[in-house]
């Protein structure tokens, strides 16, 4: 729900036709929002998140207590390709007659190091699903070619050095926390981890390094390269989101939040 924020930036983009970007690489729900932009459906994010996320098919504390899914990935995917489809074939033509690169972040289970996994009409849903597997709260494991996978911000939840280390040198990060937010680690959350996962030791450990892994990517964006322009796009610290937020007025305050400061953004750019 964090990521509400990045999609009203991005609903501000696609209503005022702003899209100079050569490669897109999101991460979990941002990947999903990425793909409703590049399909130009700008409302398809907001009416999502507000007519099926909040539902308890979708997040249900009760049926995590009972050994199910916090989050029902399955059900929530079904729900949207049945009723609010991508349209797939929109993001094939943009990407392919446009020059344009889209990548979709995930972590390798076996080895706990990111896949930036590059989509086709075939594959993309399924990709979208694995960013976004948060590992414990969505109990499966989903594969990715001969390999098992799961949520892409285990190993790599800021892409913006991979940006970088694809030859961007303009960069444009949308944030889904305040702009120096310090992720800080848990140990509670890192013993459950542990134990749960104890047959996959790279991906613990991949775990283990998240909070250092995403706050070198927070100081990468403030102290970039020579040569290299970074903007962040974040949220103001008293935006009361969490992951799993369930107010729809609270959401609505993100999203509009993230609208103002789309336009904002675009305004200088011009």
């Amino acid at each position: 729900m964090r990521a509400f924020f990045a999609a009203g930036v991005l609903h501000a983009f696609g209503k005022g036709g702003f899209d100079p970007f050569d490669l897109y690489i999101g991460v979990s729900a941002g990947a999903c929002h990425l793909a409703s932009h590049l399909a130009g459906q700008n409302d398809r994010n907001f009416d999502v998140t507000i007519r099926y996320s909040m539902k308890p098919e979708f997040i249900s504390l009760w049926r995590f207590f009972k050994g199910g899914h916090l989050m029902d990935l399955d059900w929530m995917w079904y729900q949207t390709i049945t009723h609010y489809r991508l349209n797939l074939k929109a993001i094939d033509e943009k990407l392919r007659t446009q020059s344009k690169e889209y990548l979709i972040v995930a972590t390798s289970v076996a080895s706990g190091k990111p896949l930036y996994l590059r989509p086709d009409e075939k594959t993309l849903e399924h990709y979208l699903k694995v960013s976004s597997s948060l590992p414990i709260l969505y109990r499966n494991l989903l594969d990715v070619g001969n390999e098992k996978a799961t949520d892409g911000g285990m190993a790599d939840s800021i892409p913006v050095r991979e940006a970088y280390r694809r030859g961007a040198t303009e960069i444009t990060v949308l944030r889904s926390r305040p702009d120096h937010y310090v992720k800080k680690e848990n140990p509670i959350a890192l013993a459950v981890f542990s134990r749960y996962f104890r047959k996959y030791p790279n991906l613990v450990l991949a775990f283990r390094m998240r909070a250092a892994n995403y706050n070198a990517s927070v100081g990468f964006i403030h102290h970039p390269p020579q040569g290299v322009r970074i903007t962040q796009i974040a949220p103001p610290p008293d935006l009361d989101i969490g992951r799993t937020t369930k107010d729809e007025a609270r959401l609505r305050a993100a999203y509009e939040t993230g609208i103002a400061r789309g336009e904002s953004f675009m305004k200088r750019r011009e």
